[in-house]
């Protein structure tokens, strides 16, 4: 295993792409994904290898003499990696490297290797890290140069550059040594994330008052493209997986008198690794505070469902399940099948088919997106101080002004406004407030 795992890395290495799927699976193309995520991460499609199983072989996963047909093509096709769309237990890689003699990586492995390559800020690629080693401790045998090739994006770090020369006691084993190092290093990143995330979770919480919207979207979906285009926020945009990692924030006014706040999150794809979804948490925290998801969705996708029903289960997971939802059907300008479209505006009467790269609908999307600000409208009464003009402007800034009377030192506008804006204008505390319609 030493001799061929010198690295998780796959740039520029020609790639064997295998999906082993029990009898009972069905889908065409179990690879077309992993093709797309192992292109993403730089490597060159040599094969793919697609096999149907009615049991996992506990030392192979595909069993000995499928193994063995493997080892075959990886001659062939001179392969440098084998990539499994499978998560492969310790055991069953270090059997695939002895029988094909050829590196071996499962479908967490890949997508650690896109998102280390990706992340850019401080936080990404601490969070990386931290999800790199929490998958790969489990998996150490007695070797030592992982340790610097796991570690994130930037190199070297603490977990490759410590425990030289008399740090190993009487007796001690390699292997318990770089659990040791691991360990500690998982602690060190943990507590410095702690740091970030709770500086991060103030900053979130401390938007009371603002309504906010969050992007959430399988990767690739469209979803720095939209929020470009809605609030010019400069986000880096790219046709490929996981393109961005970080949060971005930017004020959006979808109508005159409402303004919001709009978050982008991580994309999503389906088995997201745990360690993924437990490193950016604080990231995904943007999508639990918020008041509204927008779910951007592929509809030129041909596994639009399928992608539609991972993002579901990325949000249950991390307790967004029952927020308000409204789904975006985006790249309405690259469908080729029209039935497909027309199928998702059936099922979800409520969505807003768009073009977010060339602006088509963008003005339906930011009339529902009124909508649930507003919560249904009321007709409202208020009567202040004339010199309290806190009160004044936040009618004029929030509702539409029907009706002006001023007495001596007093004035009573009748507004049209937000039903979810009542609460903010009831703390301004009026000196009455009356509902004139519902």
């Amino acid at each position: 295993m030493e001799k061929f795992r010198q690295t998780l890395k796959v740039r520029k290495e020609r790639a064997i792409l295998v999906a082993a799927n029990l009898s009972r699976s069905n889908g065409s193309d179990d690879l077309a994904e992993l093709t797309a995520l192992a292109e993403s991460a730089g490597a060159i499609v040599a094969d793919r290898f697609q096999q149907r199983i009615r049991t996992v072989n506990p030392s192979t996963y595909i069993g000995k003499g499928k193994a063995l047909q493997l080892a075959q093509r990886v001659t062939r096709f001179k392969a440098d990696v084998i990539v499994f769309d499978n998560d492969l237990s310790p055991a069953q890689i270090r059997e695939l490297e002895k029988i094909t003699e050829t590196k071996v990586l499962d479908r967490s492995e890949l997508i650690l290797d896109i998102f280390a390559t990706r992340a850019r800020t401080k936080q990404a690629k601490l969070q990386v890290e931290l999800a790199q080693l929490e998958y790969t401790y489990p998996r150490l045998t007695r070797m030592w140069s992982h340790l610097d090739t796991v570690a994130g994006a930037g190199g070297a770090t603490a977990a490759g550059a410590v425990g030289g020369i008399g740090t190993r006691g009487p007796g001690e084993q390699q292997l318990e040594i770089d659990r040791r190092l691991v360990n500690k290093r998982i602690r060190d990143l943990k507590q410095e994330l702690a740091g970030i995330d709770d500086r991060k979770l103030r900053e979130i919480k401390g938007r009371h008052g603002l309504f906010k919207i969050c992007l959430v979207g399988y990767t690739n979906a469209g979803k720095s493209t939209l929020l470009n285009a809605l609030t010019d926020a400069g986000a880096f945009v790219e046709d490929r997986l996981f393109a961005t990692l970080d949060t971005r924030t930017r004020k959006w006014s979808p109508e005159k008198g409402v303004e919001v706040l709009l978050s982008d999150t991580v994309g999503f794809v389906k088995k997201l690794p745990h360690q993924l979804v437990a490193s950016f948490k604080a990231t995904l925290e943007e999508a639990v505070n918020a008041d509204l998801l927008l779910h951007v969705i592929d509809v030129a996708n041909e596994d639009v469902l399928g992608q539609m029903e991972s993002v579901k289960a990325v949000l249950k997971e991390i307790g967004c399940g029952h927020k308000p939802t409204l789904p975006v059907l985006n790249k309405i300008d690259a469908i080729k099948d029209i039935g497909s479209l027309e199928m998702l505006e059936t099922v979800y009467p409520e969505a807003v088919s768009v073009s977010a790269r060339s602006g088509l609908g963008l003005d339906a999307l930011a009339r529902k997106v009124t909508g649930f600000y507003r919560g249904g409208e009321l007709v409202l009464r208020v009567s202040s101080r004339q010199s309290d003009g806190r009160i004044q402007s936040f009618l004029r800034a929030h509702g539409q002004i029907l009706d002006e009377q001023y007495g001596d030192s007093s004035v009573i506008i009748e507004v049209r406004m937000g039903r979810n804006q009542l609460p903010e204008l009831q703390r301004l505390k009026p000196d009455a407030l009356e509902i004139v319609k519902h």
